[in-house]
């Protein structure tokens, strides 16, 4: 992995660990503490930030952290529910039964246990089987240019979690149940209910986003 690659992954991971904020002024020597990286892979760096929309500069003022705004949110679940509806389609003509049964599996699990009371370990889960059911699915399209768009938004749909979507104790039954839904379709090699039953947690996910 190169410098710039390195430094990539490290402000990105701050970013959604909040160490960074969203809108955010920072300069390039800030870059430098925060990442722990050295000023030329964050000059190196900056280009692609800014080329994902999650940087950009200001002329006077300096590099300007995304921010959270209505555009943002509405653009973001757009370009996710394009890729997500082609993503979970293909699925549901390729999932290996096994690995669609142990994902099923695991959600009542987390349902299960959700339903006695929601612990911060099991919200960590919960969180990590929300995003990984998403990755796999795109990721089983084989583009690796899909995958590449597909990252970069989910970290600004991540951002926008942490301001109105984030996995709260309260969300979590209903958000396994959006997701067993689309794994029963997936189950069945249904692709039209599959696609159906994205667009309806994708939707419930952008009504939270913009509190609707």
């Amino acid at each position: 992995m190169t410098l710039r690659a390195r430094a990539y992954e490290s402000f990105t991971a701050r970013l959604l660990a909040r160490e960074i904020q969203p809108g955010q002024f920072v300069s390039q020597r800030e870059l430098v503490e925060i990442t722990g990286m050295p000023l030329g892979a964050i000059r190196e760096m900056i280009p692609r930030l800014e080329a994902d929309g999650l940087i950009r500069t200001v002329p006077h003022r300096g590099l300007q952290i995304a921010h959270v705004d209505l555009d943002l949110i509405r653009n973001a679940f757009q370009l996710r529910l394009l890729l997500e509806r082609e993503a979970v389609a293909h699925y549901a003509r390729v999932a290996p039964a096994e690995g669609v049964l142990a994902m099923r599996a695991e959600h009542l699990a987390v349902r299960a246990e959700a339903e006695a009371g929601v612990t911060a370990d099991l919200l960590a889960r919960a969180q990590h089987l929300d995003w990984q059911m998403h990755d796999v699915m795109v990721d089983a399209l084989g583009n690796a240019l899909i995958s590449d768009i597909y990252r970069v938004n989910s970290i600004k749909i991540r951002l926008i979690r942490q301001e109105d979507t984030r996995m709260l104790p309260e969300l979590v039954v209903r958000v396994m149940d959006e997701h067993l839904a689309i794994l029963a379709a997936l189950a069945e090699g249904d692709a039209k209910a599959a696609m159906e039953a994205m667009d309806a947690h994708i939707e419930s996910a952008r009504r939270r986003a913009l509190r609707l």
